[in-house]
């Protein structure tokens, strides 16, 4: 394992140069609805009405990927160019208009007064002829070429130790030990396919901590807490001397993760010295990914 101790050292000689910003790897999706008229995202409230009443939603990510893009009125569609697809059904949304207040003849005064409205909406893939116009990056999607030693190394464990994973368009990577499920963007939202593996190795490493494996985690270590801190050191010196091993690393990957452990590093009061107590730990992690047997 001469990579773990590489990367070790090549960290920790990154950091003494200074402060390195990290930058989230993958492209943002708008998980959220917005106007088609002028591309301001709704209201929460307008959030939840456009949730369809008459569908049971199997869990929050289901009624997010629902209401989720661009929403236009009827003419709306029609000024754009092009028109509600027949037999589409709308939903309805409120704003206040505001009106006048009239004394006691009748008149108008300029004192004003809020009044509810509602109007009906659709969503752009329920109409012909138009495109989104507004967020155009909300959804960005690249070409992605799959790196084969990468793909066994993941198939390899994930099916040995049962571990799910689960690759949806969203903007979120995460593991949940409760399940024993990593979720992570899909490999098209990485502009670099390399920083793709790098984010799924991360949580690939964070998933050695179950109980039925390393047993590393801690129960309900609170965000930001040293337990915290020091399982994501674990996990990002994990990726990236995967990363090294399999040679798929580049210099954008490699100083993203001296980023993300500094971030860590931070947190913990910038004791450097951790690290070499996180990498003996991501050992153990690597070996277990790669199914390399004995100390």
């Amino acid at each position: 394992m001469d990579a773990y101790q590489m990367v070790t050292d090549r960290i920790c000689a990154m950091l003494e140069q200074g402060f390195i910003p990290w930058e989230k790897p993958w492209a943002m999706t708008r998980s959220c609805a917005w106007s088609g008229h002028n591309g301001r995202v709704y209201t929460l409230l307008n959030q939840f009405l456009l949730a369809d009443p008459d569908k049971k939603y199997k869990d929050w990510d289901e009624l997010v990927d629902d209401i989720a893009g661009e929403w236009v009125t009827f003419n709306q569609a029609i000024d754009r160019g092009g028109m509600v697809r027949k037999g589409e059904h709308g939903r309805k949304i409120v704003f206040f208009t505001w009106l006048n207040k009239k004394d006691e003849d009748g008149n108008e005064t300029d004192e004003q007064f809020p009044f509810l409205k509602w109007t009906t909406v659709f969503k752009i893939s329920q109409c012909d002829g138009i495109e989104q116009k507004f967020h155009k990056d909300a959804g960005m999607l690249y070409d992605f070429n799959p790196d084969k030693s990468a793909c066994d190394v993941v198939d390899d464990y994930v099916k040995r130790e049962g571990v799910k994973l689960e690759l949806k368009q969203c903007d979120r990577a995460c593991y949940c030990p409760k399940t024993d499920t990593v979720t992570l963007p899909l490999p098209e939202q990485f502009q670099n396919n390399a920083e793709y593996y790098s984010t799924l190795f991360h949580e690939l490493t964070h998933s050695t901590g179950h109980p039925n494996r390393l047993n590393r985690l801690v129960k309900a270590a609170a965000f930001g807490s040293a337990e915290y801190s020091a399982e994501e050191l674990v996990a990002e010196i994990g990726s990236a001397s995967i990363m090294a091993t399999l040679n798929i690393e580049n210099d954008r990957t490699f100083r993203n993760s001296a980023a993300y452990v500094q971030n860590w590093l931070k947190a913990l009061k910038n004791d450097k010295k951790l690290i070499v107590t996180a990498a003996a730990r991501a050992e153990k992690a690597i070996k277990l990914i790669l199914n390399v047997k004995g100390d």
